[in-house]
C-alpha cells in the first residue's frame, strides 16, 4: 500500500489549502481502509487530525480543527482529502496521511485514531501559514 500527500505550500493566515492523499496497492480499496491525516511540528510529537472511515460513514476531527477542517474521500480515485480553512500559524506542520485496515476501519476512526495504530504512512507534505 502507497500513500502520496499533496497540497503542501505556504498560505497566509486564515487562508485555505486542500491536502490530497493518493493511496494505490494491490486490492486496496478505499472503502475497507481507515485514512487518517496527521501533522507534526518541529519539536512536538505527531498528532492526529482527521480521520475516515470507509466510505465516509465516519468521520473524525481533532478539537483544534473542528469547524475549520472537512475530511472528504472520492473512492473512484482512491484519494482522500482534507480541505483546511481559516489556517493559524499553529497549523504549521508537516501533514502525513496513513492508512489502517482493511478490517475494523471505524475504530480506526475512533477510539482507535492514534499514529501508533496506522501502518501504511506517506512521506508528507509541508504546511506553513505565515504572514
Amino acid at each position: 500500500l502507497q500513500l502520496v500527500e499533496s497540497g503542501g505550500r505556504q498560505v497566509q493566515p486564515g487562508g485555505s489549502l486542500r491536502l490530497s492523499c493518493a493511496a494505490s496497492g494491490s486490492g486496496f480499496s478505499l472503502a475497507n481502509y481507515a485514512i487518517g491525516w496527521f501533522r507534526q511540528a518541529p519539536g512536538k510529537e505527531r498528532e492526529a487530525v482527521s480521520c475516515i472511515s470507509g466510505s465516509g460513514s465516519r468521520t473524525n476531527y481533532v478539537d483544534s480543527v473542528k469547524g475549520r477542517f472537512t475530511i472528504s474521500g472520492d473512492s473512484a480515485k482512491n484519494t482522500v482529502y482534507l480541505q483546511m480553512n481559516s489556517l493559524k500559524p499553529e497549523d504549521t506542520a508537516v501533514y502525513y496521511c496513513a492508512a489502517a485496515g482493511p478490517l475494523l476501519a471505524t475504530y480506526y476512526c475512533s477510539t482507535l485514531f492514534s499514529p501508533g495504530n496506522y501502518a501504511s504512512w506517506g512521506r508528507g507534505t509541508q504546511v506553513i501559514v505565515s504572514s
